[in-house]
């Protein structure tokens, strides 16, 4: 196992830019997940780490040691793609085996760690088949048996499970982090979807445009994201997010969407009279309103989900997204009131940084 210390990370080709001086540090045995939406360059600053992109400037560190101008094979790194990447006229335990026979090591070695491995993803009545003989989900679990096979001091991980079904890719994301406590390996992982990040990291690092948005723990970034990139990436369905201007009426400051709308501030926000900014609140943080309070809106759609109900509406030229948790009565059409747990507003100024409250 082993640190990961990115510093001041760029890569550019030609005078076109991806990255623009990114800074992590990764604690040994952490499992750090690199989200963002395509082109961001999560899947390059992984590729930077494994040593199949060259890095333009700064330090890449594995272990304190920079390998900047080490290549793969002596970074001490396994990666898992997307692709799986076996070959196809190999056993899945000659897949599994295969950089220990590269590295010349006994085949009693050989045997006793593809065993282990094996063991670990339950692929011991699976070794004798071929890949073509596999699901989806077990040519992906022979994957990742090659990585531990390896015993590296850092798992990459680069979109793992792409190719899977919403059920499989469920019953895979517990099978990773399930496999993480069990090894403690040092692991970066790369993904697009904010639900893998949520569920499976000890931290996340959210990424735009080739710099880094925010780093924390998941419920850190959903409860107190720093921009509203983030509030926005991160969630499901995402943060609502109101334009408006911050008033005051009657004393007390608000924040006005519209000529009959308007909404509390929480304690301490502090803007000019006037200003613009953004309203930022969770779906499960709006309620129904009683008669005369919170903002009255135009129900567009009504989803029930089995454990929820989620309600998207229209407010004035704006929509909101509302979930209950309870069964709600509501139908498409119908005028409702909802109000905000105050406590839980998120403010925003015009350029889309959080504003202290």
């Amino acid at each position: 196992m082993a640190t990961v210390n990115i510093d001041k990370a760029r890569k550019a080709y030609g005078a076109f830019e991806i990255l623009h001086g990114v800074s992590v540090d990764i604690a040994d045995g952490e499992f750090v997940v690199l989200v963002g939406p395509s082109g961001c360059g999560k899947s390059t600053l992984l590729r930077m780490i494994a040593g199949l992109e060259d890095i333009t400037a700064g330090t890449i560190s594995i272990g304190g040691r920079v390998v900047n101008d080490l290549p793969p094979k002596e970074r001490d790194i396994s990666m898992v793609f997307q692709n799986y990447a076996l070959y196809p006229h190999m056993t899945v335990a000659e897949n599994m085996a295969f950089s220990m026979t590269l590295a010349g090591a006994p085949k009693a070695e050989k045997q006793k760690r593809v065993n282990e491995a094996a063991q670990i993803l339950g692929l011991t009545p699976l070794l004798g088949r071929y890949p073509r003989q596999l699901s989806g989900g077990q040519r992906q679990r022979v994957a990742m048996g090659r990585s531990i096979v390896r015993d590296p001091q850092v798992f990459l991980f680069d979109e793992p499970l792409s190719n899977l079904d919403a059920k499989l890719r469920g019953a895979m994301r517990a099978e990773i982090k399930s496999l993480h406590r069990r090894l403690t390996t040092t692991t970066v992982y790369v993904t697009h979807d904010q639900v893998e990040a949520m569920t499976m990291a000890d931290r996340i690092v959210v990424m735009n445009e080739g710099n880094i948005e925010q780093i924390g723990a998941p419920l850190e970034l959903y409860d107190n994201p720093r921009s509203i990139f983030v509030a926005g990436f991160i969630g499901s369905p995402s943060m609502n997010l109101l334009n408006g201007t911050f008033e005051i009426m009657g004393g007390t400051p608000i924040f006005r969407l519209a000529a009959d709308a308007w909404l509390p501030l929480p304690p301490g926000t502090q803007q000019p009279t006037g200003a613009a900014g953004i309203y930022g609140v969770r779906p499960e943080y709006l309620g129904l309103a009683g008669p005369g309070e919170g903002i009255a809106g135009k129900v567009i759609v009504v989803e029930p989900l089995g454990p929820e109900i989620q309600v998207t509406v229209s407010v004035g030229d704006q929509t909101i997204v509302v979930v209950f948790r309870d069964r709600v009565e509501i139908q498409p059409d119908e005028i409702i009131r909802l109000a905000p747990q105050v406590g839980r507003v998120c403010m925003f100024d015009s350029t889309g940084k959080r504003l202290a409250a």
